[in-house]
């Protein structure tokens, strides 16, 4: 790395040493799940290497699962249950150490949490509780002290394994209530009355046996890192940063050679940008440098370089713990190091990546269209392929897909024209972004566009609306169409095969007409029938604007989507204190002047209620006629020279953000390249380990 850092920022890049290894910085890429577990050994090792070579200190797997007794089937996950697991898992240390940078694993059983499909095995707890994993029936089995020590085994044997496979800090996981460790912890979990039971001593004492099986075991070369929950939100009887969580600290202050703290369960450790801010856990981990002469890492969504060392000069902690940052980009360490904090790709904190955890499917980024594809296509953070001819691109919208698109393709040294109809850039980014709580979510628009104001290779053209005759007049060799979608008016979506009767009255509005100010009177019906997480947001607008809002929903669940950004328990609990009304399981029958009538899903209850306004969150269409009168007459391309007109985006299917950014930035990798029928390598590890299953 190069020396052009501001030296405001150097403390973050002093070497910590961590019992008998040594971080090279500050930076330090805590355990995060990735969606593949062992599926794809070497495509998450590629990928955690990118870290490393972006300047990330230390980089840690996920939970590495210590016995084939705890798994989460069908959920990918990381099983080190014996030694046939050790090579695959031995690829990420590989690519780490190349780089420079520590390799972290995390060792965990989920004790109730587990489902243990795969294996059959009983599930393991403190005492018989019902399971944590799902709705069905399942309850623990309560360990007896031979499964103690039998725990305890298994779990010094995978410390071993962890060593044998390269690893430097190996974990004791004991957070966001998955571990087994953590769980004897909780009062409404532990009802034992032996030793391991009742008092906070007694009910730590795993803990404290677990943590000195693993040091005696591995801690003469690698360092023994505890994850510990100072503070639970969530579930009843665990630890509270004002009470037992920091007796526990107290307790066991100079065991580990490193604490990484923070906050339960999952969803409250990772909350989303529209509840939680950058550095939202300092006030519950704060007090443990206070206690503790060992090195202490936090998180809190950094991505400000004065923030960071903010934490580090007040005492807050000695590294800056981040999962998601370093999603968003790879290379964030490195671009402060080399005077390019102004180049840093900014989480937005939308959670899209953990949503792709619990949809059993590789991890997305909104920011990082990359992730996941540095070993299956090919695709760097930071680096891509040069052009492979002198073609011109235009690209017609300047929405997410148009921005990376032009990004992209400019990287690889193309000439790019983007013409944007309206007067500004980020089409839907710049519409969801002005909503509350969502303002971050600008930062997909702002990077882009100031990586782009800075490459003599692209022009930008605003309030620049074309048609087929003026895109064919231009004579560019490559047209990408990435005018977005619109959301319907009339009702259809997942719910409703048919316009719903009335809905071509003034009075019915689309999300876009609210995003855009439209002006609504008397009382807003809100109707969700998508439910991901724009008819809440619409809900709050008119809230703010004043009005009095109902809610309704043929679903089940307010916002059900949001169960995979572990939001939708907060935006529940938010509605029922916004609005005047909320009604799930019901349907939109008519619309007429004034009122609006709805049926009960279940029991076909009428009801009609009076209503100013309604808001239909139904589904979108693409914004594609450009496309379609182009592509009309190929003989008329031709003649204009242009080889090849394709959508991007929303244009193409309407989707996440997220989905717009990859659309783009796929496009522009494979321009010009000869892409094989299955564009990614999948010649991958898979199954191997669960060979071993119980």
């Amino acid at each position: 790395m190069s020396n052009k850092r501001d030296p405001r920022y150097d403390i973050l890049f002093e070497p910590v040493k961590i019992g008998p290894v040594t971080a090279p910085n500050r930076f330090f890429q805590v355990p995060h799940c990735n969606g593949l577990g062992n599926w794809a050994p070497r495509a998450v090792a590629e990928m955690r290497g990118a870290k490393a070579e972006g300047g990330w200190g230390v980089v840690c797997t996920e939970i590495a699962e210590i016995h084939h007794s705890t798994e989460l089937h069908p959920f990918p996950s990381l099983p080190l249950w014996d030694d046939s697991d050790i090579a695959q898992l031995a690829l990420m240390p590989e690519a780490v150490h190349g780089h420079g940078s520590l390799a972290g694993i995390e060792l965990g059983h989920f004790g109730i949490a587990a489902g243990n499909r795969w294996g059959r095995t009983p599930v393991l707890g403190p005492s018989t509780v019902p399971t944590l994993e799902s709705a069905e029936p399942f309850h623990a089995k309560a360990m007896d002290k031979t499964d103690i020590r039998e725990f305890r085994r298994w779990h010094r044997n995978a410390a071993v394994r962890a060593k044998k496979a390269g690893f430097d800090i190996i974990y004791v996981y004991c957070s966001h209530a998955l571990s087994l460790i953590g769980q004897f912890l909780y009062t409404s979990i532990n009802s034992r009355t032996d030793e391991y039971g009742g008092s906070l001593e007694n009910r730590a004492r795993l803990l404290r046996e677990v943590l000195e099986d693993t040091k005696e075991a591995v801690g003469d070369s690698c360092a023994v890192a505890l994850r510990f929950a100072v503070h639970d939100m969530t579930f009843d009887g665990g630890p509270r940063f004002d009470g037992e969580g920091r007796e526990v600290v107290e307790m066991l202050s100079d065991l580990p050679d490193l604490w990484d703290v923070n906050v339960s369960d999952w969803s409250n450790d990772s909350a989303t940008s529209r509840f939680s801010k950058e550095g939202f856990q300092e006030p519950f981990v704060s007090f443990v440098k206070q206690i503790t002469d060992k090195p202490v890492v936090t998180v809190g969504r950094f991505t400000s370089p004065d923030t960071m060392v903010s934490q580090i000069k007040r005492g807050i902690t000695d590294f800056i713990g981040a999962a998601r940052p370093s999603i968003a980009d790879p290379w964030l360490p490195r671009k402060i190091d080399e005077g390019r904090a102004d180049d840093i790709r900014e989480c937005i904190g939308c959670n899209v990546c953990v949503s792709g955890e619990w949809s059993y499917s590789p991890m997305r980024c909104t920011q990082n269209p990359t992730v996941l594809e540095e070993w299956r296509r090919g695709w760097h953070p930071e680096r891509i392929a040069a052009k492979k001819s002198d073609d011109q691109l235009l690209i017609v919208g300047g929405g997410p897909a148009g921005l990376e698109c032009a990004l992209a393709a400019a990287r690889r040294g193309y000439d790019v024209t983007l013409a944007e109809a309206t007067t500004e850039l980020g089409g839907r980014v710049t519409l969801e972004s002005a909503l509350p709580g969502l303002s971050e979510w600008a930062r997909v628009r702002d990077y882009r566009v100031f990586q782009l104001q800075q490459m003599p290779n692209v022009e930008i053209y605003l309030e620049s609306g074309l048609n087929a005759e003026q895109v064919r007049e231009f004579g560019f060799d490559r047209v990408a169409i990435a005018t977005g979608a619109h959301w319907r008016r009339d009702g259809v979506g997942r719910h409703h095969s048919a316009p719903i009767e009335g809905s071509g009255r003034d009075t019915v509005f689309a999300p876009d007409d609210v995003m855009r100010g439209a002006r609504l009177t008397g009382p807003v019906l809100v109707y969700d029938s998508e439910s991901a997480y724009l008819g809440s947001l619409m809900v709050e607008r008119l809230c703010e604007e004043g009005h009095e809002v109902t809610l309704v929903s043929p679903t089940a669940q307010i916002a059900g989507w949001t169960q995979l950004t572990m939001e939708q328990p907060r935006i529940t609990a938010r509605m029922y204190a916004m609005c005047h009304e909320v009604l799930t399981d019901h349907e939109i029958v008519s619309l007429a002047p004034g009122d609006v009538t709805l049926r009960h899903l279940w029991s076909g209850t009428r009801r009609t209620m009076p209503i100013g306004a309604v808001v239909l969150v139904t589904s979108r269409l693409p914004n594609d006629s450009l496309y379609h009168d182009l592509v009309s007459n190929s003989d008329s391309l031709a003649d204009a020279g242009i080889k090849s007109v394709d959508r991007i985006g929303d244009c193409l299917a309407p989707h996440l953000i997220a989905a717009a950014v990859y659309s783009g930035h796929r496009y522009a990798q494979e321009m010009d390249e000869d892409v094989p029928e299955t564009p990614f390598s999948r010649k991958d590890t898979v199954w191997s380990s669960f060979a071993v299953g119980g």
